[in-house]
């Protein structure tokens, strides 16, 4: 019979425990008592206002260079949009999210899957894919904690993907979500901080520092696209979630944002040291990389190792998990990505345990 007490290593969300729900309901009241008018109202497609402009000036440029939309997906939706056409060449990591897979291949673009090193894409990879004569519209980049596997682009192959953006004149797209989220480690610029010639198209969430019911992300890019975009906005939906998109400004501007952020690091930082240190005890034919940061872990059982048949065998253990094979677009079956952010620390080492219990299981 299947245990019922279930242990969710499946989605990259927060656990309740981390996100801070009082200051959410006073940015929400703060937000009504500030501009009843505008947090009600309809709006208009680049989003509320007074966060276009914070986010403008979090990242050093104009408010035109900036739209916020419900959620980052949202954002994607609308640069695959703009910019890939059916066949249109698109570099993506391998392993890369799910949704980005299935986005891009709802409009029938292209895809050329690039290896993923500890240090990130393997650039010498690419550039060989473009001097072999593939012109990519986008290059799409999680450069920070990458989701699924969990590695961080290095400060040298961030130049050096400009560099390769700027010779064979793609758009990188630098999706971002995970930025705030570093424990330990080096942080580096990003690539849009680092660009002079409008090569980049940046999105990044609030889901993962705030909360992700609030659905709010948002893309920096040049003004020309945003423009672009946000008309195609205005068709879409006439305009986003002021509610939430207020909420969120009044929560930064307070100070709370900076508060919460470090709680989820906090826990963050402790769940994935037990995580690597349970992997380590009752799976040590595993192999994998230590996040510095974010929330995901990739995990290699092995040759021979099914992760259908693990996945299949873990959840009659009580324990969730994802299939690696769901982030490539072939390969993968001795994978599992394992999301730590929404377990707490004491519940992670009986996880392993059904996990390793699950693999044993699958191998028989």
């Amino acid at each position: 019979m299947p245990n019922t007490d279930v242990i969710s290593f499946s989605r990259g969300a927060p656990s309740l425990d981390i996100v801070d729900t009082e200051g959410l309901k006073a940015a929400a009241v703060a937000a009504l008592d500030a501009d009843p008018a505008g947090t009600t109202g309809y709006g208009t497609s680049v989003g509320y206002p007074a966060l276009r402009e914070w986010i403008a000036a979090k990242h050093g440029v104009n408010p035109e260079n900036v739209l916020v939309t419900n959620g980052s997906m949202q954002a994607d939706a609308f640069l695959f949009d703009a910019l890939v056409r059916p066949d249109s060449p698109v570099i993506v990591e391998r392993p890369t999210y799910d949704r980005t897979l299935l986005g891009l291949r709802e409009r029938r673009g292209r895809l050329h899957p690039v290896r993923l090193h500890a240090d990130g894409i393997d650039v010498d990879e690419l550039e060989a894919l473009l001097k072999g004569g593939v012109r990519p519209t986008l290059a799409h980049i999680i450069p920070n904690f990458q989701n699924p596997a969990g590695v961080t682009l290095s400060g040298e192959k961030r130049t050096r993907l400009l560099q390769l953006a700027g010779e064979y004149d793609f758009t990188i797209f630098e999706d971002d979500p995970y930025l705030d989220i570093r424990f330990r480690g080096e942080q580096f610029p990003t690539m849009l901080e680092q660009d002079t010639e409008g090569r980049v198209v940046y999105a990044s969430s609030f889901s993962k520092t705030v909360c992700p019911g609030l659905r709010t992300g948002y893309l920096v890019g040049p003004a020309d696209l945003i423009a672009r975009i946000a008309a195609a906005a205005t068709n879409t939906y006439i305009a986003p979630n002021m509610f939430a998109q207020a909420t969120i400004y009044q929560f930064a501007a307070s100070g709370a944002l900076d508060r919460s952020i470090a709680t989820v690091k906090a826990a963050l930082e402790e769940r994935v040291d037990q995580l690597a240190a349970s992997l380590r005890a009752h799976l040590p034919n595993a192999e994998f990389v230590v996040p510095d940061g974010g929330y995901f872990l990739w995990v290699d059982l092995g040759a021979g190792v099914d992760c259908a048949k693990v996945a299949a065998a873990a959840a009659d253990e009580g324990v969730q998990v994802v299939k690696g094979t769901d982030f490539v677009l072939e390969g993968g079956e001795s994978c599992l990505r394992l999301a730590y952010s929404a377990v707490k620390a004491d519940r992670i080492d009986e996880g392993v345990r059904r996990l390793a219990k699950a693999v044993e299981s699958a191998r028989a």
